[in-house]
């Protein structure tokens, strides 16, 4: 642990943690097809322009406070079981959390939002699908082709949604976070807010900070110099430290898995998360297919979860219909876009797409994932 001892020395004296078109043809002749299309067209209008027009950040307190954590009778049980568990010498991670800083904003971004306010699907998408994000996902797209066409050879995933999620988390790299993530993960460990499952994400947020300890040894890092998003997401695709240790990929051959300043690393990376998740490569038919219900409401059962589990006889039995057949074989699963006060989107979605809420827990999220792919390729002309 020599390397790992000497950074946390250093710290001691002041220095400084997915081409294929069909993935997405299940858009054809819908509206969010038209959606896409429209987006594509007015990105290739707006042009570099778009990109000067990015909104302002808000002001958010990135420093925090400093406090002792190692007070925290909570804080030295765990560094107890960290060190007994990882070898680690008491003294280098005592060096490390002594210098975490209180980080309120982060403990204010992850509070649930207020209740009440419905679902807008359409003011959700248009947040993703627009021109800044569309002229650089094309920008990256050509930059970095053949990296994605090698992916999307190893690992069966469409290089527009590679392309789409890495639109969606950080703009390909643009915003990838301002926060020390030793200091949020810290702070979330030891002062997430009041809610029903605080325990839980306390747990969670501590086993990140062992897994930044555990990466900032392993790839011979600072753990101060890992910047990210209020919760400690890292790098272009925004993963946690535990999934850069589990499926962090070193796409480029460099001997490190750099997801902050490595394209590729970010691409493989991506590709292999979406894989491990139940991405299948031999489904290389539509994600999604747009879907219309009985006024039965039979249906609403099939509604919930994050995985494919109906055969489509039993989603025609419970009166939800596709405009094309779906191919047998193969589960699905039914998923809800509500849109406020106007009339909820329906779709039938396959076990990819699924996969792709593992990613981000939400059918907005893979479906903002699925369309903006598929509007960037549509930009480039293919």
């Amino acid at each position: 642990m020599k390397s790992f001892a000497s950074l946390l020395l250093a710290l001691a004296i002041g220095a400084g943690p997915a081409a294929d078109a069909l993935a997405a043809s299940s858009l054809h002749h819908t509206k969010a097809t038209a959606k896409s299309a429209k987006a594509a067209k007015a990105a290739k209008k707006a042009g570099k322009k778009a990109i000067a027009a990015a909104p302002a950040r808000p002001a958010i307190d990135y420093d925090g406070e400093a406090v002792n954590f190692s007070d925290w009778q909570a804080v030295r049980d765990f560094e107890d079981d960290i060190v007994a568990r990882n070898g680690f010498e008491r003294a280098q991670v005592e060096d490390v959390i002594k210098r975490a800083r209180f980080i309120d904003s982060a403990v204010q971004l992850v509070k649930p939002a207020p209740p009440g306010k419905p679902k807008n699907w359409q003011a959700y998408s248009d947040r993703f699908i627009e021109p800044i994000r569309i002229n650089a996902g094309v920008r990256f797209w050509n930059e970095n082709a053949d990296l994605l066409a090698r992916a999307e050879a190893t690992y069966g995933v469409p290089a527009e949604i590679i392309v789409g999620i890495l639109g969606v988390e950080t703009i390909y790299g643009r915003d990838t976070g301002r926060f020390r993530v030793v200091d949020v993960l810290t702070t979330l460990a030891f002062a997430y807010p009041e809610t029903p499952n605080r325990a839980d994400r306390m747990a969670f947020f501590r086993s990140e900070l062992e897994h930044t300890l555990l990466l900032a040894h392993k790839e011979n890092i600072d753990p101060f110099s890992l910047l990210g998003s209020f919760a400690g997401a890292v790098g272009m695709p925004q993963f946690m430290p535990g999934n850069i240790l589990k499926y962090g990929v070193d796409f480029d051959g460099d001997g490190i898995v750099d997801l902050r300043g490595s394209a590729a690393d970010a691409i493989g990376s991506v590709a292999n998360f979406l894989v491990e998740h139940g991405w299948d490569r031999n489904n290389t038919g539509p994600a999604v297919f747009p879907a219309n219900v009985a006024p039965s409401l039979a249906w609403q059962g099939l509604l919930g979860g994050l995985e494919a589990r109906y055969r489509p006889g039993e989603l025609d039995g419970a009166g939800v219909a596709t405009r094309t057949a779906l191919p047998d074989g193969r589960l699905y699963g039914l998923v809800d876009l509500q849109n406020g006060a106007d009339p909820t989107e329906y779709w039938v979605a396959n076990a990819n797409f699924f996969a792709i809420t593992k990613y981000n827990r939400s059918y907005f999220y893979a479906m903002s994932v699925v369309e903006l792919g598929r509007a960037v390729r549509l930009a480039r002309g293919i």
